[in-house]
């Protein structure tokens, strides 16, 4: 064993092994959120955007580290600033300061005989050479960054899955970005002139980046690939001990080695899951046998062992890296019902539903209702929320079978992971969730009164008393809710909690508290809000107040804002900051700023008076054409440009949505 030993007994390789270690819990923080957002261009470029700070702090004789600080952060500024056009996406603002910033220190070297920095350490520091001070640099920068890590988890999960959900949850995305520039940036200056810039972007990317085949929560894909980047410095040290090759280049290469073999070994564990095929399943099946009998005479009490599921692994679904936003589409005319995708542009046919008159979405799920019931139809895409990430899921559409209550035009559905719940006027009706995911038609609970999941219970309201009570999932009354809800009319879900429209206002409710958002002062009975309509789980609900205009609530803040656009026949928004989308009965879509109701860009679109649909996501509003039967996709960031359009061979007199 004095081969694995000695190396460590010189002093200088024991600051090496002690500085790699700081270097890859560094680097771990920071590089996590560089692998799940897809920043690694902005992590190379940050690390070879140093130069210019380097060659001038070389010339002038200066601090190298503190050169690479200041381009680092200018570098930093410039992505923030170039990130917020619209015009392009980020990657080309940050390939073009990439390009400036790297031809501006090679001009600077170029231009000068007496440049003294050597390549070789700037690309691969010199690791050997740490001494005392720069572990005390480093030790800070760990502590530094675990702070920052630590205080902007929550806006950087919000950030990271879905930006908007930051706004919704005012969480300041803004803020976010530039904290998670600063995380970057305090990671690749602090180990720059220890590790060189190749070392720290090797470092920064490949030790997340083979964690997360293993990691599904950020705390423990950090702690994970900060345990990588320990192996991969312990290895390259003994490595270029032994070989007598440099120090930081091995690390390097042992750090994507070890991202390489967790690749393979991730592969090997998913084929072994998914089992042999043809004679190998024969093989298989008598090894297990094999293996079961003699462990049955070796131990008759032992228990067989549990099988290693996936985490997030869902039986007869493929797991997807991004979300599969789809539409159900309906023709009350014929009775015929497709399914959208969103990302193919396939189209697939349901069986059709002679009669149906309303349709309503809970994420995956669409109701769909008709003179004889409600018929459940499954849209094949969904996306499972676990707070710090998601999960997307996709299969074939198809029916999961019928249900006989009540089914008014006025349907309306909402969900949770456990129960989704269907209004259907004076009673609601609560399906168990899992039981539709297995694929059957659950035994259903009725409750009296409007309904709505929120925290584990149901809130429900009594249309005639407008009294309000927290129920348990089985229809026990858990307690009561002192705010009323008079003349119940209109419900969303939100991240905030559950909203009812009341004739007094907006009833809010979550598991603990009840509060009211009252209309604005001289709100007349008829301009109050009936309807709800909201980008899936989003705080801010758009309605119609009456013929004159439309209401956008803010349930974050708490606030209603009149809009005086005149009658809509639909209305959306994605959310907080975002373009309020209203399509008036000349058939023209209005792009409004949400403060103040200007106009900010108009596109002529569907037949005058046709009763077009909108949906809207993240990126994209999806508006229904019933009289050219098309489904057309808005970019309303871009003045409401048609992106795609979608041709259809029925009337889309009906949509619900999907996917989120």
């Amino acid at each position: 064993m004095d081969w694995l030993v000695d190396p460590f007994a010189v002093t200088f390789v024991q600051r090496a092994l002690l500085g790699g270690l700081l270097v890859s819990c560094l680097c771990a923080i920071a590089g996590t959120w560089v692998v799940v957002r897809g920043m690694a261009f902005l992590g190379e470029a940050m690390a070879h955007g140093m130069l210019p700070g380097v060659a001038i702090a070389a010339l002038l004789g200066g601090n190298l580290l503190a050169g690479a600080a200041v381009s680092a952060v200018a570098m930093a500024a410039g992505v923030s600033v170039l990130g917020r056009n619209r015009r392009f996406t980020p990657d080309v603002a940050i390939g073009l300061l990439f390009i400036a910033m790297l031809s501006l220190g090679v001009v600077i070297v170029s231009r000068s005989e007496s440049f003294a920095v050597d390549l070789t350490g700037y690309l691969f520091g010199d690791v050997l050479a740490i001494d005392a001070g720069d572990l005390r640099l480093l030790a800070g920068a760990v502590l530094l960054a675990a702070v920052l890590a630590a205080a902007g988890h929550r806006g950087f999960t919000a950030l990271t899955f879905d930006p908007r959900i930051a706004e919704t949850l005012g969480l300041r995305p803004r803020l976010a970005r530039i904290g998670l520039l600063a995380l970057v940036t305090l990671a690749v200056v602090g180990s720059f002139h220890l590790a060189g810039t190749l070392l720290v972007f090797g470092l920064l990317i490949a030790p997340p980046a083979a964690a997360t085949y293993w990691a599904h929560r950020i705390p423990t894909t950090m702690l994970l690939a900060s345990l990588f980047g320990a192996v991969a410095t312990v290895v390259g040290l003994l490595v270029s001990w032994h070989a007598g090759t440099a120090a930081g280049a091995t690390i390097a290469a042992c750090a994507v080695g070890l991202f390489f073999g967790s690749a393979l070994l991730a592969a090997c564990r998913e084929r072994l899951r998914r089992g042999p095929r043809g004679p190998r399943r024969v093989a298989g099946v008598a090894v297990a046998a094999t293996a079961g009998l003699l462990a049955g005479c070796g131990a008759d009490s032992a228990p067989a062992p549990e099988p290693d599921v996936p985490h997030g692994y869902v039986e007869g679904a493929e797991e997807t890296a991004e979300a599969q936003p789809r539409l159900l589409l309906a023709d009350t005319g014929t009775g015929a019902v497709r399914v959208l995708d969103l990302i193919t542009a396939e189209l697939t046919d349901l069986a059709p539903l002679p009669g149906v008159t309303a349709a309503a979405g809970d994420g995956r799920y669409a109701y769909l209702a008709a003179p004889g019931g409600v018929r459940v139809a499954d849209a094949g895409s969904w996306m499972v929320d676990h707070g710090d990430h998601v999960h997307y899921y996709r299969t074939a559409p198809g029916v999961r079978g019928e249900l006989t209550v009540p089914a008014p035009p006025g349907l309306a559905a909402a969900a949770d992971r456990a129960v989704a719940v269907l209004n259907t006027g004076a009673t609601a009706t609560v399906l168990d969730r899992a039981a539709l995911d297995a694929g059957r038609i659950p035994d259903p609970v009725t409750v009296p009164g409007i309904a709505l999941p929120v925290d584990g219970a149901l809130v429900t309201v009594d249309p005639g008393t407008g009294r309000v009570q927290l129920l348990e999932r089985d229809g026990s009354v858990r307690r009561a809710v002192g705010e009323p809800c008079p003349d119940p009319r209109g419900t969303a879900v939100t991240r905030r909690g559950a909203v009812f429209g009341c004739a007094t206002g907006a009833l809010v409710v979550t598991g603990e508290t009840a509060r009211t958002v009252p209309y604005p002062p001289g709100t007349a009975p008829g301009d109050r809000a009936t309807t709800f309509t909201q980008r899936p789980g989003a705080s801010t609900l758009t309605a119609s107040a009456g013929t004159s205009g439309l209401w956008l609530l803010d349930v974050a803040r708490g606030t209603w804002t009149r809009l005086d656009t005149g009658p809509v026949l639909a209305a959306a928004t994605a959310g907080e900051g975002t373009p309020v989308l209203a399509l008036a009965p000349d058939g023209v879509l209005r792009a409004l700023d949400p403060a103040t109701g200007a106009e900010l860009a108009r596109r002529p679109l569907t037949t005058p008076g046709a009763p077009a649909r909108i949906a809207v996501d993240t990126a994209r509003a999806y508006l229904t054409d019933p009289e050219r039967r098309t489904v057309y996709e808005i970019d309303y960031l871009d003045a409401l440009r048609v992106a795609r359009e979608f041709p259809l061979d029925i009337t889309p007199g009906l949509l619900a949505q999907a996917g989120r």
